[in-house]
């Protein structure tokens, strides 16, 4: 048996027809103006949502997240300052075990996009930060607030005793020591 091939040529010039592509637009979600504990490494997770101009979302994006490896800055799961991973359904991508690092202050994180040779870039800032005490109150703050309060209590055990003569005085025309709750403040009023 004797089988025969045929080709047949076109001689019809192929075309390359070049379709306008939406543009990649990222949004951040969470993590951006976030304030890391430093003192129990707890973070926010960076979250962004990777669309098209039009809004769909984009699945299977490529999306590269990259934090600052001197000063303020963190690690992703792993220990490492990048991590990459791919876009889901919902054109959302989480940079799951963000970790801050020690160093107090405020870095960007870095995200670079990229999908069917296209790529968008957008930064996520947060601050790495050691929390106030449990009282909220600096230590000077509360020393202030003792000896002030040591005062008033002094002052109202004199009145109590009946210790001194009460007499009305007369407008002075010098300021004296104003104490008020708020903030502490010192120097002229």
């Amino acid at each position: 048996m004797i089988a025969w091939r045929f080709f047949f040529y076109s001689l019809a010039i192929p075309q390359v027809v070049v379709f306008a592509a939406d543009s990649i637009i990222i949004k951040t979600l969470e993590g951006d103006g976030a304030i890391n504990n430093i003192r129990i490494q707890r973070a926010k997770e960076p979250v962004i949502r990777v669309e098209t101009e039009s809004g769909a979302p984009i699945s299977g994006a490529f999306v590269h997240f990259s934090a600052p490896t001197g000063g303020p800055g963190g690690v992703f799961l792993g220990g490492s300052a990048n991590l990459t991973i791919q876009t889901d359904r919902e054109g959302h991508a989480r940079a799951t075990g963000f970790r801050p690092n020690r160093n107090p202050g405020q870095f960007q994180i870095r995200v670079t996009v990229s999908h069917l040779g296209q790529t968008a870039s957008a930064r996520i800032t947060q601050t790495n930060a050691e929390p106030s005490t449990a009282t909220g109150m600096s230590s000077k703050k509360l020393a202030l607030f003792a000896i002030v309060g040591g005062a008033v209590a002094g002052g109202a055990a004199l009145a109590a005793r009946g210790g001194g003569k009460s007499t009305p005085a007369a407008a002075s025309p010098t300021a004296g020591t104003v104490i008020s709750s708020g903030t502490p403040s010192f120097g002229a009023p």
